[in-house]
């Protein structure tokens, strides 16, 4: 679990090997609104914190087989998702135990026996700064989605291609999968912008797009903007036949559907140049360029041959013939 799904609510962890005082915390913390979950020694709280994400930990510093400072230590060598917040109580109140206990990683201490009020102001304390510090995860990643977002159309940008689709070519061929490219081009915008005015091309913009996220897979199909009115769709786990499925039904739609802003109403084509591989048959390195390329390739001999088609083939070197030969595996007309 992430710190950023856990909505305002932050349970706490406790370590504690006293029965007695185990239970004064449970019924202290719960009274507050918090959800507890107790055990009775530190390789029990680490077991279970590995298993499950707690942005508080409450641990007494003497217990058996792993005590609070060995308990801290290892959640700080932990990968978490997100900040922990580790108190530590204990009896011991010279300086140095206390040097001791804020060096292994602890945040806080409250001295035993504790006193219900001071803690929960301690947890108030700790609440306040795991908030701020979800408020600046949210933030960075706000900041993160607008750098990979095209502003105008909300689809992904250049910079997302440059990033993701390496990742995606190199997850099929290690899994042994297919993944396709389909690179669309709005056939004659410019005359769309000339003979209605620009803000009637950004609402085709914005409506193709839309188009096309609802006809892709949702969480692993992706499209980006490629440049101007050309897009790039990625489809993983998808071979050209399939990709050529569903240019074709985005091509047909498309040029049916009429485009309205302002009253004014008219209608579009759209050219689909497709390329893709199967890593199961193929033992070439397939790369980013090489696909793009492919898929530029078939979407210029779409426009040659009077635009509104769908071309498509396979890169990589058991299929190389179909690409070299510029012989299309598909062809729509």
């Amino acid at each position: 679990m992430n710190i950023s799904d856990l909505n305002g609510h932050f349970p706490i962890l406790v370590a504690e090997d006293d029965p007695i005082a185990r239970k004064i915390l449970e019924k202290t913390l719960t009274k507050e609104g918090h959800e507890v979950v107790s055990v009775e020694n530190g390789r029990k709280a680490f077991d279970l914190f590995k298993e499950r994400f707690f942005p508080i930990i409450l641990t007494d510093w003497m217990m058996p087989e792993m005590d609070g400072i060995e308990l801290c230590r290892a959640v700080r060598n932990h990968q978490a998702s997100g900040y922990v917040f580790v108190i530590i109580l204990t009896s011991k109140d010279s300086k140095g135990d206390i040097v001791t206990g804020l060096n292994s990683g602890a945040d806080d201490y409250v001295q035993k026996p504790f006193n219900p009020a001071e803690l929960k102001a301690r947890i108030k304390t700790c609440l306040r700064i795991l908030e701020l510090e979800r408020s600046l995860k949210e933030a960075n990643e706000n900041i993160r989605i607008l750098s990979i977002t095209d502003p105008l159309t909300k689809s992904y940008n250049r910079g997302y291609i440059t990033e993701c689709l390496p990742k995606e070519i190199n997850r099929a061929i290690r899994y042994k999968r297919s993944l396709s490219l389909v690179l669309c081009d709005i056939d004659h915008f410019k005359k769309v912008n000339d003979t209605y005015g620009h803000p009637s091309g950004d609402h085709v913009l914005i409506e193709f797009v839309n188009s096309i996220k609802q006809s892709i897979r949702q969480d692993l199909d992706w499209i980006a903007r490629y440049g101007g009115e050309e897009f790039l769709i990625v489809l993983p786990e998808t071979g050209p036949e399939g990709a050529y499925i569903l240019a074709e039904r985005l091509r047909n739609s498309i040029s049916k559907r009429k485009f309205i802003f302002q009253e004014k109403a008219f209608n579009i084509t759209c050219s689909f140049g497709i390329s893709g591989f199967d890593s199961a048959t193929s033992d070439e390195n397939i790369s980013s360029e090489s696909l793009i390329n492919a898929a530029d390739h078939y979407l210029y001999q779409c426009k040659l041959e009077g635009r509104n088609r769908v071309k498509a083939g396979y890169v990589g070197k058991t299929q190389s013939a179909i690409f070299n030969d510029k012989r299309l595996l598909f062809n729509h007309q």
